[in-house]
């Protein structure tokens, strides 16, 4: 009779009858990875250079005014004017810069940023009001030179981490109260920006996500919440019981697989064949590419026995099936390499065990993979011992 068990550890073993094999089952997670520098979904829709500017929160250039308890996350500066009030009550996880080497250097990569955001071209003009609408990556132009935000904006990166959203306004940015900037599958507040011809003013107990690079001033409404950069090059940035929270990018991870470290088949009699699921095998891909693909093999070694004289299955015997996905997540096409057991392989070779194409971003795949062994007529009762190697890359 066939006993299907997942082994804790490697000492485990079955106790067999004369008349049957026991074979123990390792499988040996190794992790081969590529290393693929993240690429941008445009050469139009790169992010805009802030230069020494990044490390600021808030920055102005004439003065900085701040009522009530606000919290900023990130370096505060003004320059060329130098007056910083209302700090406390206000609290700022940073530093302060009042017309020093880094707010004037910070203003300096500000005015080039603001250009460059400028001068990009536009890959589509829209209305005024994006409030309920919902906008993928590129450059978009105010068709009335102001954008306003009632209700919810919804940028949708459709699975590219780096995907960069541009909205240039001739005149002003305007949120309404209780607005709301939303990101979804994969888009992030750091490749946001708002280029603003004059002045930002936003909404009380709304959520802005993105870089303001305002070519004059910006007033933050009471109780709001910025995920970015309030930037001002002429004018002030005046907060009143604000959270301004400076966006950095999600650092891409890694591309790994994990899998059971041991796997007990059972036991069987000579000229029989023994099978079992082996748990879940899982590739995680972190590196959060623009373009993901990548291939999950897998192998065997011969199964043998301990002591001597060793008696060995050769791993033509070894065949094995994938099966579909138990789970997937992310953007792009996974496939199972043997979706059903007729499309078994056997494993003196190795075979692809599941692919990912055209993917986006973070992604993964669980399957539970069945292996099955062909005891050959002439084998040895005994122990055996083989080993299944998962790779992906």
């Amino acid at each position: 009779m066939t006993r299907l068990r997942l082994a804790v550890a490697r000492r485990w073993r079955t106790t067999v009858g004369r008349a049957a094999l026991a074979l123990l089952l390792t499988c040996a997670t190794t992790l081969l990875v590529d290393v693929i520098a993240p690429v941008s979904a445009r050469a139009e829709t790169v992010p805009v250079p802030l230069g020494s500017a990044a490390d600021f929160a808030v920055l102005a250039g004439t003065t900085v005014t701040n009522t009530g308890a606000s919290a900023v996350t990130g370096d505060l500066g003004v320059s060329p004017g130098t007056a910083v009030t209302g700090f406390p009550p206000g609290q700022i996880n940073g530093a302060i810069h009042s017309n020093d080497g880094p707010a004037v250097q910070a203003q300096a990569d500000l005015a080039v940023a603001y250009d460059n955001a400028l001068t990009r071209t536009t890959t589509d003009t829209i209305s005024d009001g994006l409030g309920g609408t919902t906008r993928t990556t590129g450059v978009y132009n105010s068709a009335g030179g102001t954008f306003g935000i009632a209700g919810t904006l919804t940028l949708d990166a459709e699975g590219d981490p780096n995907a960069v959203f541009i909205f240039k306004a001739t005149s002003t940015l305007i949120t309404a109260a209780d607005s709301a900037v939303e990101l979804i599958n994969g888009a992030q507040a750091c490749n946001v920006f708002w280029q603003v011809g004059s002045s930002a003013t936003l909404g009380a107990n709304s959520t802005l996500r993105g870089d303001i690079l305002a070519f004059t001033s910006i007033t933050v409404g009471a109780g709001l919440v910025v995920d970015g950069r309030t930037m001002a090059i002429n004018g002030a940035v005046t907060l009143d019981t604000s959270t301004i929270t400076r966006s950095s990018c999600a650092v891409p991870g890694e591309l790994s697989i994990t899998a059971p470290e041991t796997a007990d088949l059972g036991g069987g009699a000579p000229g029989s064949a023994v099978s079992a699921n082996l748990g879940s095998v899982t590739v995680t891909d972190d590196r959060l590419l623009s373009v993901a693909a990548w291939t999950a093999t897998v192998v065997a070694t011969d199964f043998v026995t301990t002591g001597s004289p060793v008696q060995t299955i050769a791993n033509v015997n070894v065949s094995y099936w994938s099966g579909p996905a138990t789970s997937t997540t992310g953007i792009g096409t996974f496939t199972s390499g043997q979706p059903t057991p007729q499309d078994a392989q056997t494993l003196d070779v190795e075979r692809t065990a599941f692919t990912l194409t055209g993917g986006r971003g973070s992604n993964s795949a669980t399957w539970d993979p069945v292996v099955s062994v062909q005891l050959p007529l002439a084998a040895v009762v005994g122990s055996y011992t083989g080993t299944v190697t998962f790779s992906v890359a």
